[in-house]
């Protein structure tokens, strides 16, 4: 009688025991990647909160803010124990930056849309929306959540082409 090619495998009790363990250790990393994942979700998960502090009427807005416009600001930003980090009332000139392209935190590009001249906004700004986990040495510490209050002095639109 010829030997088959492939001789049948009987794996021995321990062969199996140690299957078992391999198994377990798999599904045992598993679940800890999932609980972390789950777990940076949730630190991460703050959302940038806008609240509405002086409304424009519909009527008296011809133009909302939009990527791309240059906005002029005025702002006061905190941290969230009150102590003031910036402002640019006291320098007596707006803020002029283009909305939209990264000149600003993320924050101010994502809380600044659809703005109307005129209106004033707070912006809570969570730390990645910020300046993250470096902060802005020495007046912002890492991982700051922000929290600015904007007027919209006025909006320049390039003309379409």
């Amino acid at each position: 009688a010829s030997l088959p090619l492939f001789p049948l495998y009987q794996p021995s009790v321990s062969a199996v025991a140690v299957g078992k363990l391999t198994m377990r250790c798999v599904a045992l990393l598993l679940l800890c990647c999932v609980a972390a994942s789950c777990l940076s979700s949730a630190m991460a998960g703050e959302k940038l909160r806008i609240g509405v502090k002086k409304r424009v009427l519909e009527a008296q807005c011809k133009i909302k803010s939009r990527k791309g416009d240059s906005l002029s600001m005025h702002y006061t930003g905190t941290l969230e124990d009150g102590t003031e980090f910036d402002s640019s009332i006291p320098r007596g000139d707006p803020f002029v930056f283009t909305l939209g392209s990264g000149q600003v935190i993320k924050g101010w590009d994502q809380g600044l849309l659809s703005m109307c001249e005129g209106e004033k906004r707070r912006l809570v700004i969570p730390s990645d929306l910020g300046y993250g986990d470096r902060g802005s040495p020495p007046k912002i510490p890492g991982g700051a959540k922000l929290i600015f209050e904007v007027e919209l002095i006025h909006i320049t639109r390039k003309t379409e082409l």
